[in-house]
């Protein structure tokens, strides 16, 4: 018994040093930048507005205050990136814990479902994504959890529970609806599964469903709302759906195949990386089908009805999400962690079959071996090939370019008379510049455009496509009359890109740069030549 607590110590851990880590090593990803400058303006102005259209819903804002007081960072040009990226990761903690709550010991089911979560890598990337996922994931599994422990002794704070999990779903991601219609179609499938003599429902107190219902409606009116500062936001909450489904049809955008998620699960491989797979919680995940779904499990009562409901909720997931045209990487760790939950289900009944200290031995090593191939994938994935392309959970992810444009934007700034209100333009077709805006924040006067507009006076500083540089170079030299025009030089001398393939170009104003250039010549050490020749 004292193994079993000891490797559930060492997954806990596992968990927490691959999360933890160098957060700021990634450069932010364009969603992570687009949520980090959203929640700028509840850091700074207390202001926050519920956008239907996009943003999702606002627990990701209002729990990133939490690390940004605890840091003193009450400034956006302040906020480190691994503050923000602390949220996610103490969600990610937080739900390799959770299964203690099922069986209150560490039994094999605990110990398998706390491992696999801790070490998947593609739970340890996202968990170290400044998206909602995550946070949707732990609240999802929370609302389960939570059900299953009122089950067992309905106890009202369970049921509160429940609800305020329910409700911190929604508040999350409008993809809740989806985890909360798998949930219910899962309950009638093991109520269908029940022999007739057993399926009667438990007689649940009507007020316990209306305090749970409560729970939920309140939590979620709450973050909607603002905290009472903006009722518009409970009803676009609703509202969201009609761009939510006309998005997850959507054939063009992110549009991947059916077998997009399962194949990255299984096996990826790109020229110049190592092989990835997480095929082993899979295929614990089938071993747990065959003992769960068909109708001779041996098994009594709520441990039986438990291990079919995980069963029924994990096809439902993937199939669902499988269908859906739309996929990101991250939106499968819904389903990848029900997989998770139905792997443990299946080691616990291998276990409970294999009497034998050798069988057992076997299992162990099996375990720790399987573990610790998951856990080298995920320290590649996160210190290695954090954003390389051979890593099949990058996905859009800026490169480490990004940091160099905008050190060298800012260092201008930091030589010129105006510092940080230095006006700087960014004009980039189709608003594609992100994620500049949150490496750009400290500078206080950037402007943003799609196109080469005839209204646009030249900057000090400008950073462009490539696709509007004739357009721009137009402006500088044709457009202006003799005697005002100014002379721009490259502020790269190699190209830069912002994401693989898309390139952004400098350019600075030529008496700009040489007081920059003049500044750098006084601030460099005196190098002594030594004598002789």
């Amino acid at each position: 018994m004292k193994w079993r607590y000891l490797l559930f110590a060492i997954a806990v851990l596992a968990g927490v040093l691959l999360r933890l880590p160098q957060l700021g090593l990634r450069p932010m990803h364009v969603d992570e930048a687009v949520h980090a400058i959203k929640f700028g303006d509840l850091l700074e102005r207390h202001a926050y507005r519920y956008d239907p259209v996009e943003y999702h819903g606002p627990t990701l804002n209002y729990f990133s205050l939490v690390p940004a007081y605890l840091a003193s960072e009450t400034t956006l040009a302040r906020v480190h990136e691994s503050t923000l990226r602390m949220v996610p990761v103490f969600f990610g903690v937080l739900l390799i814990l959770l299964p203690l709550l099922i069986d209150d010991t560490v039994s094999p089911f605990v110990l398998v479902a706390a491992l696999l979560t801790a070490v998947s890598p593609a739970m340890v990337f996202y968990s170290r994504y400044y998206i909602q996922e995550m946070l949707l994931v732990c609240f999802t599994f929370g609302a389960i959890v939570s059900v299953i422990r009122y089950l067992h002794g309905q106890k009202i704070g369970w049921a509160v529970l429940t609800g305020v999990c329910l409700g911190l779903m929604h508040a999350t991601k409008e993809t809740s609806i989806i985890a909360v219609g798998a949930m219910g179609a899962a309950a009638t499938g093991v109520m269908m599964l029940r022999p007739r003599t057993e399926r009667n429902l438990a007689r649940i107190p009507s007020a316990h469903i209306l305090i749970a219902l409560l729970s939920a409606i309140v939590t979620s009116v709450l973050f909607f709302s603002s905290f009472l500062g903006n009722w518009q936001g409970v009803t676009d909450s609703l509202a969201t759906y009609a761009t939510y489904f006309g998005r997850a049809g959507d054939k063009t955008l992110h549009q991947h195949p059916w077998y997009y998620y399962l194949s990255m699960l299984y096996f990826s491989h790109e020229a110049g990386g190592p092989v990835w797979t997480e095929s082993v919680i899979l295929d614990l995940g089938i071993v747990g089908l065959f003992f769960t779904l068909p109708r001779w499990d041996s098994r009594k009562g709520s441990e039986r009805d438990l291990g079919r409901f995980f069963a029924f909720y994990a096809i439902l997931m993937t199939v669902i999400y499988s269908i859906i045209p739309y996929k990101t990487p991250w939106s499968m760790l819904g389903f990848l962690h029900a997989w998770i939950i139905v792997a443990a289900i299946g080691f616990s009944r291998l276990w409970s079959l294999a009497s034998g200290r050798l069988a057992r031995t076997v299992l162990v090593v099996l375990l720790v071996i399987s573990g610790s191939h998951l856990a080298w994938q995920a320290s590649l994935a996160n210190f290695r090939y954090y954003d390389d392309p051979v890593n099949p959970y990058v996905y859009a992810q800026a490169v480490d370019d990004i940091v160099t444009v905008a050190d060298a934007v800012r260092n201008i700034a930091h030589s010129a008379p105006e510092g940080e209100e230095m006006p700087v333009q960014v004009i980039c077709e189709g608003d594609d510049y992100w994620p500049l805006p949150w490496y750009l924040r400290s500078l206080t006067n950037v402007g943003y455009w799609n196109h080469m507009g005839t209204e646009l006076i030249p900057t000090p500083v400008i950073l462009a496509s490539p696709e509007v540089e004739d357009a721009l170079l137009k402006k500088l030299y044709e457009s202006p009359p003799p005697g005002e025009r100014y002379l721009y030089v490259p502020l790269f001398a190699t190209r830069m890109d912002i994401r693989p393939g898309k390139e952004i170009r400098g350019y600075v104003r030529h008496d700009v740069w040489e007081k920059y250039q003049q500044e750098r010549l006084a601030q460099a050490p005196l190098v002594k030549r030594p004598f002789g020749p």
